[in-house]
C-alpha cells in the first residue's frame, strides 16, 4: 500500500490495516480538531466549561495557601509554548512558573490543565489574550506534570470525503475492527512531533546527538521547506547562502520567534552555537533529541511490522511492560521475554496485563534482543549512531537517557458520530469521529489509517 514520502521521512513506513482510506482532509477550521485533556483522577478539561466542572475539586484543594493555582487553559490556533509566553507576559511573571501536563496541537481548539505558581484567581481573570481563555479551578499542592495526565479525548471532523455514505461507513468500520484485532493502534510518534510543514526537528536532534552544533543550528534556522510561508522560506534560503546572522535577523519574520532568539545571540557571538540553543526554552531544546529518538522508534516499529512480527504477541528477546488499572503502561516495570517466560508473558498480554515495548534509545537504555534486537542494531548502523552519543556532554541538559515505549496503544471509546453533507465542500461528505487515547499517543496515527492520505500536508496533518 502506498505510503507518502513525508511519512517515510519521519520513519512511518507502513499501514497495519487493509481497507482503502476514505480520503478527505482535517483542520479546515480549528473547530474541526478538538482536544480535551483527561487527568488520572478522571477530571476532564472541557472546551466549554460547565458550572459543575468549576466547582469540582480537580486533583486540588481550595486552600489558597498552596502556591500553585490549577486552571483550565482553552486555546484556539495557538502553539502551546507561545500561548504560555503570552500569558506569562500579561501576568508579568516568568514562563517557568507555568506548568502543563502535556503538549497540545497548535492548529486546533484544545482544553488542558495548567498550574501557575504564585498568582491569584483574580489576577488570572484579568488576562486577556485573543483566542485564549483561562479558567481558575482550584489550588494544587505541586507543579503540574505528565505524571498527572491520563490522556486526551479527540473530536474530529474529516471533510471533503468523495465517497458515498455506505462506503465511508464500511471503510471506517472495517479499519477500526482490524485495529481492535491487534489490540489498538501502532504507537508511532505522529507528524506534529517532527513538524508537518517543515519536518526538521529530528534532523536537528540527530546533529545535536552527533555533537555537530553548527549543523544543528543551521538546519533549524536555514533549512527551508517548500510548504512554509514564502517570506520564511526566502529568509532561510538567504541565510543558507550568506551565513550572515545580522542580515538574517533583519529578514526573519517576527513570527519566527525562536529562530530570532537564536539569531540575536549569533549576531553577537557568531561561533557560539551552543549558547544560541541555550536561548530557547528548555522544553523546546529537549524536543530535538527526543524527536530523533521518536524517529528511530518509528523506524524500529515500521521494520517490525514489515517483517511480519506481531504487535500483541511476544518473541524471545522482546521487552514487555506491565499495565496499571487505569490502562497506562508502567514503563519502569518491564522485563524481557525469554524461552522460559514467553508463554506466560503472552497470556498476560492477551489479558491486558502487559504490552509489548520497544526502546526509545538513549545512553542508559539497552536494545531489545532476539529478532527485534537485530532490527534495532541494523537501523542504528544505517544511521551511524550509537547509544553513548545520546549523552551530550556539551549540553548535558538535553542528554537522553532513553526508556521504553509500547508498540501499540489502546483505542478507547471510538465513535463514528455522523456522516453528513459537507456544506463547505458541495457534493462531498464529512465524517465526524471521536475517540480517547492515553498520554503520549497521537490522533493523527489513527486518522492516517482511516484516511490513508496521499499527501498528508494537503490533508491537514
Amino acid at each position: 500500500m502506498f505510503v507518502p514520502k513525508l511519512e517515510k521521512f519521519i520513519g512511518i513506513e507502513v499501514y497495519v490495516t487493509s481497507p482503502p482510506g476514505i480520503g478527505g482532509f482535517i483542520r479546515h477550521t480549528a473547530e474541526d480538531f478538538v482536544v480535551e485533556e483527561v487527568l488520572v483522577d478522571g477530571s476532564k478539561a472541557e472546551v466549554s466549561l460547565s458550572e459543575n466542572y468549576v466547582k469540582h475539586g480537580v486533583l486540588g484543594s481550595s486552600i489558597a495557601g498552596n502556591r500553585f493555582l490549577l486552571c483550565v487553559l482553552v486555546k484556539r490556533n495557538w502553539d502551546m509554548f507561545l500561548a504560555l509566553r503570552a500569558i506569562a507576559e500579561q501576568l508579568g511573571i516568568s514562563v517557568k512558573r507555568i506548568q502543563t501536563a502535556g503538549i497540545k496541537d497548535a492548529k486546533a481548539v484544545t482544553a488542558q490543565h495548567i498550574t501557575i505558581e504564585g498568582v491569584s484567581a483574580e489576577e488570572i481573570q484579568k488576562v486577556q489574550v485573543k483566542d485564549i481563555k483561562i479558567h481558575p479551578i482550584n489550588y494544587f499542592h505541586s507543579k503540574l506534570s505528565s505524571y498527572y495526565l491520563l490522556g486526551n479525548c479527540f473530536h474530529i471532523t474529516i471533510r471533503a470525503v468523495s465517497h458515498l455514505k455506505p462506503t465511508i461507513k464500511e471503510r471506517i468500520t472495517k479499519t477500526i475492527k482490524e485495529l481492535k484485532a491487534i489490540g489498538g493502534v501502532p504507537n508511532f510518534f505522529g507528524h506534529q512531533r517532527f513538524g508537518t510543514i517543515r519536518p526538521i526537528t529530528h534532523l536537528v536532534g540527530k546533529a545535536l546527538v552527533q555533537g555537530n552544533f553548527k549543523k544543528a543550528a543551521m538546519i533549524f534556522l536555514a533549512k527551508p521547506s517548500p510548504h512554509e510561508h514564502p517570506e520564511s522560506r526566502q529568509a532561510r534560503q538567504q541565510l543558507q547562502a550568506t551565513q550572515d546572522f545580522n542580515q538574517a535577523l533583519e529578514n526573519f519574520p517576527k513570527q519566527l520567534h525562536y529562530e530570532r532568539l537564536m539569531l540575536r545571540h549569533l549576531t553577537k557571538k557568531p561561533d557560539d552555537f551552543i549558547g544560541a540553543f541555550r536561548r530557547l526554552p528548555i522544553k523546546l531544546k529537549e524536543l530535538f533529541p527526543q524527536a530523533y529518538q521518536a524517529y528511530l522508534f518509528n523506524r524500529f516499529l515500521s521494520r517490525r511490522i514489515k517483517e511480519g512480527l506481531s504487535l500483541n504477541r511476544a518473541e524471545v528477546g522482546d521487552y514487555v511492560v506491565n499495565v496499571e488499572r487505569s490502562g497506562l503502561p508502567m514503563i519502569r516495570m518491564h522485563r524481557m521475554a525469554s524461552t522460559e517466560t514467553v508463554t506466560e508473558i503472552n497470556k498476560a498480554i492477551q489479558t491486558g496485563k502487559m504490552r509489548l515495548a520497544i526502546p526509545l534509545v538513549g545512553f542508559k537504555q539497552q536494545l531489545s534482543r532476539g529478532v527485534q534486537g537485530e532490527i534495532e542494531k541494523q537501523i542504528l548502523e544505517e544511521e551511524g549512531m550509537s547509544l553513548e552519543k545520546f549523552k551530550i556532554d556539551a549540553m548535558p541538559e538535553i542528554s537522553a537517557r532513553g526508556e521504553l515505549r509500547t508498540m501499540i496503544t489502546p483505542l478507547n471509546n471510538f465513535l463514528l458520530k455522523e456522516i453528513s453533507k459537507d456544506f463547505t465542500n458541495p457534493s462531498r461528505q464529512k465524517a465526524e469521529v471521536s475517540f480517547t487515547l492515553y498520554r503520549g499517543s497521537y490522533a493523527t496515527i489513527i486518522l492516517r489509517e482511516l484516511m490513508k492520505p496521499r499527501n498528508p500536508i494537503k490533508a491537514g496533518f
